[in-house]
């Protein structure tokens, strides 16, 4: 009997990966993009494992225990437990990090570890945010070949706290580099832009670029929402 395995993961790149990466693996493969869908392919089938490249959401602790859960986090944990790790980084001004694949357990990020491997943070958000997926399948490949046994996590917590939208607000006491991170690290889809309040307007920024006395980028300009 083939061992099944489910992939959970927002986003076109990551559905597209899916049906290019899992023809290339033995087993039965299956992509959920949601909640609903990962809920009714568990009554369905019963995987070997989960895995969740990029969630958004809370996975049940039923499912949690039940089933192997594997997630893929963008710190070197314990380090950077929580949300918006991507943001965090960049914000703190780490220019690399590592990718953990972990096994998912009630405790945020505290499960013991698979795998870890470098990861650049260098380009926008979704160019990063691609660049980790590709990663993942790469480590997926690895778990699920080679039958790899979890260890422990080790070293000093250090949390992260997870972004708010008006949190892309950008500060007013950055340097021209700063401001470039601060708006390629939030240019992606579905995140909310970097942006500037001015006389009941915002302006929200992408496609940064840094130049020796100034950051170019683009504008959209809207009405504040009241």
């Amino acid at each position: 009997m083939k061992n099944k395995y489910i992939v959970a993961a927002i986003g076109e790149w990551n559905n597209e990966l899916f049906e290019k990466k899992s023809k290339q693996f033995n087993g039965e493969w299956y992509f959920a993009s949601n909640p609903e869908e990962l809920s009714e392919l568990l009554d369905s089938i019963t995987p070997k494992y989960i895995f969740f490249p990029h969630w958004r959401w809370v996975v049940p602790k039923s499912i949690l225990d039940k089933f192997m859960c594997v997630c893929f986090h963008m710190t070197d944990v314990p380090y950077g437990r929580g949300g918006s790790p991507l943001q965090n980084l960049i914000v703190l001004g780490h220019k690399e990090t590592v990718l953990t694949a972990l096994q998912m357990e009630e405790g945020l990020d505290s499960g013991p570890i698979y795998l870890k491997k470098k990861l650049s943070l260098e380009g926008t958000a979704f160019q990063i945010y691609k660049r980790t997926s590709l990663l993942a399948w790469s480590m997926i490949k690895e778990i699920v070949e080679n039958e790899i046994q979890t260890t422990p996590q080790s070293g000093d917590v250090v949390l992260f706290k997870r972004r708010k939208p008006e949190d892309s607000e950008i500060p007013n006491d950055l340097e021209f580099d700063q401001i470039y991170d601060y708006i390629r690290m939030l240019d992606a889809p579905g995140y909310p832009k970097a942006f500037l309040s001015s006389n009941g307007y915002r302006i929200e920024f992408d496609q940064a670029g840094l130049h020796d006395e100034f950051v170019t980028a683009r504008v959209r300009i809207k009405k504040e929402d009241i």
